[in-house]
């Protein structure tokens, strides 16, 4: 029997506290390299069914954590037509399947998981990096300005989230937080988001640099959390260049993301953020100015969707069908 697992019944299972836990304990692993972590293909789909382009992106994403009673497997697709339909762009699912005998255990919705353990990791940078956070500068308004400012709210106490996006996004965004309990307020400038905060968030889909270098107080962390691909940049080369400690979720392919490509930097100058988070290594200086970029693994999807599970199976919810 499989337990299935629908979007509305992970979301009451998840819950950001231990997940942020969660995800360090699986950041240390995959920086001790006691993880398996298999290239993840992406391949075009949809050629031929209405016209010769692309309908969009496919993408596999395995992984295992030695230890654990389950492995995972993520499957993604990226559709950028679906606003057009009404859909989401991103759509995720994650199967889970027993370590010892490659029995199929779960399947359950995969965005509210991948969203919670990216914003597990803004958490976790703060926590580690910037304790005393209590203002946070947002640039971006969509699902991840929204848990990334709501994983960072569970370990320190926020007093203002300015959220800055060029559209009106950044209002409804606000507002959402607000309605949660998290004091936000949109603002009409980048340069408003990011002066005077104590940690800055970037989550956006940008090209081109999404604020000023100068506008960032010395010591300001910054966590980087929407370049993974070549084409894609949020950060000024000077904040990057300008860092004393920067850190990657995985370091090879964040050194290949347009932001890094960009910079001075390569994979050689980035600090596995796992080793920070299990303590191999400690944090920078209290003046330095620290980075945190992330371009995700499926190591914390594992991670987050085994917990979970674990949580749904205790509570009894969700559905068993025989397959």
């Amino acid at each position: 029997m499989v337990l299935v697992l629908s979007e509305e019944e992970v979301r009451i299972h998840l819950d950001l506290p231990s997940l942020v836990d969660a995800v360090g304990d699986a950041l240390g692993k995959q920086a001790a390299e006691a993880v398996e972590r298999p290239d993840r293909p992406h391949f075009p789909v949809g050629t031929g069914l209405n016209e010769d382009e692309p309908t969009g992106t496919a993408i596999t994403m395995p992984a295992y954590i030695h230890g654990e009673e389950q492995y995972a497997t993520k499957l993604v697709g990226v559709h950028e037509g679906n606003a057009d339909r009404g859909y989401p762009t991103i759509h995720a699912q994650i199967a889970l399947t027993d370590a010892r005998t490659g029995r199929p255990e779960a399947y359950m919705a995969g965005t509210a998981i991948t969203n919670a353990r990216t914003g597990c990791l803004g958490a976790l940078a703060v926590r580690e990096l910037a304790p005393e956070t209590t203002t946070l500068g947002v640039i971006g308004a969509g699902a991840q300005a929204h848990w990334q400012t709501r994983a960072i709210a569970t370990v320190t106490e926020l007093d203002d989230v300015r959220v800055y996006s060029p559209s009106d996004s950044r209002i409804e965004c606000a507002d959402d937080l607000t309605a949660e309990g998290i004091p936000a307020r949109a603002v009409d400038t980048p340069g408003a988001a990011v002066a005077g905060a104590d940690t800055v968030v970037t989550a956006t889909t940008a090209t081109a640099p999404v604020f000023p270098a100068d506008t960032l107080d010395p010591g300001t962390l910054v966590v980087a959390v929407g370049a993974f691909t070549v084409e894609m940049q949020e950060l000024d080369p000077a904040v990057l260049d300008g860092s004393t400690a920067v850190f990657a979720d995985v370091p090879d392919e964040a050194a290949e993301t347009g932001d890094l490509l960009a910079s001075d930097l390569g994979v050689a100058d980035l600090i596995p953020f796992g080793d920070l988070v299990s303590g191999r290594r400690s944090p920078p200086d209290g003046a330095a100015t620290p980075v945190v970029v992330s371009v995700g693994s499926a190591t914390l999807d594992a991670a987050a969707g085994a917990a979970v599970y674990r949580r749904a199976v205790e509570a009894g919810d969700g559905t068993t069908v025989p397959l």
